[in-house]
């Protein structure tokens, strides 16, 4: 697991390839990263599925009551099956851009 702080955004990479070890790594680490707009790259994991992914739905759930973004990159992925609650992406740049939006619409009251 690889953490890199830019800002007010904390990027966490899987370096193992597990997305389940990764997911129960960052739960038990979310108290340190709660005040932070979070983006969970685990395109480093060529077998995740929309399974594993949703299973960061309740870690998602958890980070949004903070005001804070939540978003997850992935590849090899079909997006149009993530639920709606989850913000998954195909890079960190997108993640980044995604952040952006979101600060601007709490910003302006959304």
């Amino acid at each position: 697991m690889k953490v890199d702080l830019k800002g007010h955004t904390t990027v966490i990479k899987d370096t193992q390839g597990d997305c389940v070890a990764f997911l129960e790594k960052v739960t038990n680490q979310h108290e340190s990263y709660k005040h932070q707009n979070l983006i969970l790259d685990v395109t480093h994991d060529k077998s995740t599925t929309i399974v594993a992914i949703k299973a960061f739905s309740e870690l998602s759930k958890l980070h949004k009551k903070e005001k804070k973004s939540f978003v997850i990159v992935a590849e090899n992925i079909d997006f149009n099956a993530v639920p709606k609650a989850l913000v998954v992406v195909p890079s960190v740049l997108e993640a980044h851009d995604i952040i952006e939006m979101e600060e601007i619409e709490r910003d302006l009251g959304f």
